[in-house]
């Protein structure tokens, strides 16, 4: 039995690590398998950031239509951001940061994942948290 709920996790944790030009790529491979997907930049200071990035991952989510202007869809990606913030705010609590989000959605299920560079001195350090909710498909 195909486990659905792995296969989007695993899209969104491939756009989040990927560079630019595989971005790209990736995009295309999983809009062809019917996968709605965004990949958002972020940095700064984790805990001041925090607003910002839920605000980033909602726009995406919406411009790019892997979600509708429906509060139960807001309301589980602002769930799944925030679950993969505090799975990396241990490390980065009080640190610069950069990195990328990627978003995935394959019918009910959407899967958010963090991915993070965080600056300390000249050594950078790494970090990675998901999210995953199901929502309805509303309209």
């Amino acid at each position: 039995m195909k486990n659905i709920s792995a296969d989007v996790a695993k899209a969104a944790i491939k756009l989040a690590i990927s560079t630019r030009d595989e971005e790209k790529k990736i995009i295309e491979e999983l809009k062809k398998s019917n996968y709605s997907v965004a990949a958002v930049d972020i940095g700064g200071d984790l805990i001041n950031s925090i607003p910002k990035i839920i605000e980033r991952t909602l726009v995406a989510s919406k411009k790019t239509g892997i979600i509708k202007d429906y509060h139960v869809h807001e309301g589980a990606v602002a769930g799944a951001i925030m679950e993969a913030i505090t799975q990396v705010n241990p490390r980065a609590m009080g640190l610069n940061f950069g990195g990328k989000i990627g978003i995935a959605r394959y019918d009910e299920h959407i899967s958010v994942c963090l991915f993070i560079s965080i600056g300390l001195l000249h050594l950078n350090d790494l970090a990675i948290g998901l999210g995953h909710r199901s929502i309805p498909n509303i309209g």
